[in-house]
């Protein structure tokens, strides 16, 4: 790891918000901060952990998640929950959004912040509820398989 390599913005101010924070600027923070950096969407925590040990061994899950933590309460990460309830990250969230997951197929995308809302205020005039859409992932299945096992039973498969 170089670690005279320039961050993007708007990682290249968190070594000097974590400071703010009383927090130490580390290699290992630091191997955090460029795996973070380059990744596009969203990331588990597993798989960052992964990803940060190739770089550098000595960074240990534990530095890993506290510094998401940090990082989410900057706004810079956000974490949700896939189809299966794994905790995962989003990066750079540019909006709110949710996900729907197709049960069958294994496809997952997301929904955009105004459809999302529209699900969210839906349930909270039925019910009063307020949900936080960005932990809401829809399991269902989806247009292409929805028509194509309509008549099976759940569990089946097209010939």
């Amino acid at each position: 790891m170089n670690v005279n390599r320039a961050l993007p913005p708007p990682w290249s101010s968190v070594g000097d918000r974590l400071r703010e924070r009383g927090l130490r600027w580390t290699p290992q923070r630091r191997t955090v901060i460029e795996v973070l950096a380059a990744c596009d969407g969203h990331i588990t925590g597993a798989d960052l952990v992964e990803r940060c040990r190739s770089r550098d061994m000595s960074t240990i899950p534990s530095t890993v998640y506290r510094t998401l933590d940090v990082l989410e309460e900057l706004g810079l990460v956000r974490h949700g929950h896939d189809a299966n309830g794994r905790e995962e990250f989003h990066v750079l969230p540019a909006q709110e959004h949710g996900h729907l997951h197709c049960s069958r197929c294994g496809a997952t995308w997301e929904i955009g912040e105004a459809r999302a809302w529209a699900v969210a205020e839906a349930l909270r005039a039925a019910d009063g509820f307020e949900i936080d859409i960005g932990h809401v992932t829809l399991v269902g299945r989806c247009q292409d398989c929805a028509d194509g096992v309509a008549d099976l039973p759940p569990g089946s498969t097209r010939d």
